[in-house]
């Protein structure tokens, strides 16, 4: 009798689990996984720049798997259609378990949680833009947008103070312990509306980032080396912008800098060869052997940011110069304002006016004359005046 019952039991679960796939997958705020882990605080990242017009952000998050939590990088995706908005998946907390929300499309933004997962998703709706008829307008004020790419931008910073929900901790659940924010009356208007769930590219991304080891929050220790695309495999961008945040925290050198943007801007040649020997796209083989060179730029970035050769600067003038014009170097490129061709001559420039630099203060015991002072400073209006008009030139780093 109790082998029958137990067989009985096997049966019923097993007819309960075919039915449950071959319903159609909610796309509302239903919940699709549920834990007893609570999920680590969201890192901290920069935006990618929108690599095109009609290109919408969907925020990274936490995503579970049987190894434990990974985190799937931030991205600019394509919308199912015209006038849709994301909104993100977060985790609930209740009756002590940590369940997963996962985010859909529809007309409005809905309820997330009250996570802050900041570019325009406040905890509140959606700040970043709008849809105005077919055409997605950007708000430039919280969301990264390279103006010479993408024309369709207005700027409104009223919204960052009158709708962001604080959340200094970066706490990234709902619930007991995490945050306390419950669905408005429009909110829940919005979860009753036709949804859309995730894009194939979406699933594709997330299944991606979950075979991804530096992923994994148990390996990185809540610190993933990939936070943010600018598009799904976006590869190159997220090279441009380890490069940029070397520069901006002095772990790169100017010449690592110079380097390491000259090997870029050399493999993104050859790609533009031979997409237009291909029609437009790479061959199986052409994508294995970019693979393996942007796999090789990735360990140098990593050697050269960790080699103790850091960028030091001092308080007095000349120094403090040269250190901002490394920031406005890494912000160029940051946002994609500078192609790795301009940023490797930016900081080629840079890089003989600090040998420059060196080698008359070896001369002069520590010490620049005032006549040597002068002079680095028109080599550095000079070098200004160039970083400017790279970053205003209509050229933009390629996707």
């Amino acid at each position: 009798m109790r082998i029958a019952s137990h067989a009985s039991k096997f049966f019923i679960a097993f007819l309960l689990a075919i039915l449950f796939i071959a319903m159609p997958a909610p796309s509302s705020a239903g919940v699709s996984i549920s834990i007893t882990v609570a999920p680590p605080v969201l890192p901290v990242y920069v935006q990618p720049p929108c690599p095109g017009e009609g290109y919408l952000w969907t925020p990274g998050y936490w995503a579970w798997g049987p190894e434990g939590y990974y985190w799937v990088p931030g991205v600019w995706v394509s919308p199912p259609q015209a006038g849709l908005l994301w909104t993100p998946g977060y985790w609930g907390f209740g009756s002590g378990v940590y369940a997963w929300h996962p985010g859909y499309w529809g007309p409005h933004v809905g309820f997330y949680g009250g996570v802050n997962y900041g570019f325009g998703f406040t905890g509140v709706g959606f700040v970043g833009g709008g849809w105005f008829g077919n055409t997605f307008r950007y708000n430039t004020a919280v969301t990264n947008v390279n103006t010479t790419v993408v024309r369709n931008v207005y700027v409104d910073r009223t919204v960052i103070n009158n709708t962001t929900i604080i959340n200094n901790n970066r706490v990234s659940y709902n619930g007991p312990g995490g945050l306390a924010a419950r669905p408005s009356a429009q909110e829940q208007v919005a979860l009753r509306e036709r949804h859309f769930g995730p894009t194939s590219t979406q699933f594709t991304h997330e299944q991606t980032s979950g075979r991804d080891r530096n992923q994994l929050a148990s390996v990185n220790r809540g610190r993933p080396s990939v936070v943010a695309m600018d598009s799904i495999n976006g590869r190159r961008y997220n090279q441009q912008g380890r490069i940029a945040q070397g520069m901006a925290s002095g772990k790169l050198t100017a010449g690592e800098s110079r380097n390491l943007e000259h090997r870029e801007a050399n493999m993104n040649r050859e790609i533009h060869s031979d997409r237009q020997a291909n029609g437009g796209t790479l061959t199986p083989q052409q994508r294995q052997q970019v693979n393996r060179q942007q796999n090789n730029l990735n360990r140098s970035i990593y050697d050269d940011k960790h080699n103790g050769a850091n960028a030091r600067y001092g308080n007095n003038e000349v120094d403090q110069r040269r250190n901002q014009q490394q920031q406005r170097i890494a912000q160029g490129v940051n946002s994609g304002q500078m192609t790795p061709g301009e940023a490797a001559k930016a900081e080629h420039r840079e890089q003989n006016i600090n040998r420059q630099v060196n080698a008359e203060r070896r001369a002069n015991g520590g010490a620049l004359t005032p006549g040597e002072r002068k002079n680095v400073n028109r080599e550095q209006n000079r070098a200004g005046r160039e970083i400017h008009e790279e970053k205003h030139n209509e050229k933009a780093a390629p996707r």
